[in-house]
């Protein structure tokens, strides 16, 4: 059966992970003049990160791991900037109920905004292959949009998230 979701997911350390590479993108050190615009391209391998999360399908509490690379490009010009990120690896989910199977599998996020002096778009979307220590398959995506026009008034908003 597949189960739908609309609304807010708890991304946990997935989305900790985005936050914080985005942050640390060194902008100003990186940047390059060419043709009025500036760029900035961030790369990393093998970033292992663990902490508290649930399950996407199930809401079961347990501890995610996940061993990432990304990489994550911007550009900035007199009309506007884009930016863009991916982020792939190995997840391991252990339950925090021993009864409960543990998931090992692939992760893929990608993310990123669109402005200009008109409007602006954000993106994001989220998959999660993986297999259970019973056999059984655990599949997640999950894709969103925001659009803004030049006032800032949202005219465009979404979030799916499927398990199944």
């Amino acid at each position: 059966m597949r189960r739908v979701f609309r609304g807010r997911v708890r991304f946990g350390v997935l989305l900790g992970m985005t936050l914080a590479a985005m942050a640390a993108l060194p902008v100003a050190a990186a940047l390059a003049d060419g043709n009025g615009a500036q760029t900035s391209t961030q790369t990393f391998h093998n970033v292992v990160q663990s902490g508290p999360d649930h399950n996407p399908c199930t809401g079961d509490p347990g501890s995610l791991t996940t061993n990432l690379n990304g990489v994550f490009h911007l550009t900035i010009n007199n009309s506007g900037s884009w930016f863009h990120g991916t982020l792939t690896g190995s997840v391991l989910f252990v339950p925090d109920d021993p009864s409960l199977p543990t998931y090992s599998g692939q992760v893929t996020n990608t993310f990123g905004n669109e402005t200009n002096l008109q409007n602006g778009v954000f993106h994001f979307a989220s998959n999660i292959e993986a297999l259970g220590s019973d056999g059984s398959h655990l599949q997640f995506h999950g894709n969103g949009v925001t659009t803004l026009n030049a006032n800032g008034v949202v005219t465009v908003s979404f979030q799916n998230f499927f398990c199944g």
